[in-house]
């Protein structure tokens, strides 16, 4: 190895390992973003019981969860293998841009935002979350492209190499998967207020619509015999694991799995919300009809 290339070598970790993954934290400022979320999130919680309102507990342990992802996938031993190890980039992926949010999106935290806050604060939430920039740029349509589109631009561009080698386009594409996978859980799961809102069968199509797209991503990938970043690849020096292509391949085989998986899991919950919605329409008409009432058409 030449000087030149001795100097732009990238030395990569140890092979992995549950010491070296659980045992070693390195915090960077998404560390104090995240506890700062979750501080905020904490004061509504304790302004809504100062009010003699009760939180559900199960929403901010969804909340909870959802950090506890994010802190994970960011700033963990699991971190340090996301610029050596394609397969851990993509569970990294996964962690962000899809359970973290889902689990975020449960502890409805605009919801909680909105009761919490004065009447003021609350007023100017609801002008943000309506006004037409923010309504244009959280569109269902948008935020479908770009949950939808993320990866293919990623990927098939230079923008994964450009991330490798730069901190701050790193840390931003972390961002941008959990804002993206927020917005997009958000209209799936439907709980907080946005400035649209889908019903339950287009909240269906919202996903099935999308799941082909980690399939074949996935599939294009699997097949591939070029690497997505092959100059910095060329720099990683490290003597154990699998080659930077099997590698590729196994993480392109996690991305089609878990994309599944996910997408099968915000359906179900999209499920299970229709059916209890139906479940509490059919009582109410059943109460009308036991008073003597007619029965009201109720829209769904």
């Amino acid at each position: 190895m030449s000087l030149g290339a001795a100097l732009a070598a990238y030395v990569a970790p140890g092979r992995p390992s549950w010491s070296s993954i659980v045992g070693h934290w390195s915090l960077d400022p998404l560390f104090a973003l995240i506890v700062l979320v979750g501080a905020l999130y904490l004061v509504g919680v304790r302004r809504l019981a100062a009010r003699g309102r009760r939180w559900s507990t199960a929403r901010s342990a969804s909340f909870a969860s959802g950090l506890v992802v994010l802190l994970v996938a960011t700033q963990s031993g699991f971190a340090q293998y996301d610029r050596t190890l394609f397969s851990f980039h993509v569970v990294q992926h996964v962690l962000l841009g899809m359970v973290g949010p889902l689990l975020l999106v449960l502890g409805a935290p605009i919801t909680l935002a909105l009761q919490a806050a004065h009447r003021p604060t609350q007023e100017r939430l609801l002008h943000v979350l309506h006004s037409r920039p923010v309504a244009a740029l959280t569109h269902p349509a948008v935020v479908w492209v770009l949950f939808g589109g993320t990866l293919v631009v990623l990927y098939f561009t230079g923008l994964y190499e450009l991330s490798l080698r730069n901190d701050v386009v790193h840390a931003a594409v972390h961002v941008h998967f959990v804002v993206v996978g927020f917005l997009f859980m958000a209209y799936v799961v439907g709980i907080d207020p946005l400035a649209r809102s889908l019903g339950y069968g287009a909240r269906l199509l919202y996903v099935l619509v999308l799941l082909p797209f980690h399939a074949f991503l996935g599939v294009a990938l699997l097949g591939s015999d070029r690497l997505l970043a092959p100059a910095w690849s060329a720099q990683v020096v490290r003597a154990w694991g699998p080659s930077p292509l099997d590698d590729q391949r196994l993480g392109a085989g996690i991305l089609w799995a878990a994309g599944e998986l996910v997408g099968v899991a915000a359906l179900a919950i999209v499920l299970y919300q229709w059916m209890r919605h139906e479940e509490r329409v059919a009582a109410r008409l059943d109460r009308r009809l036991d008073a003597g009432a007619e029965p009201v058409a109720v829209p769904h």
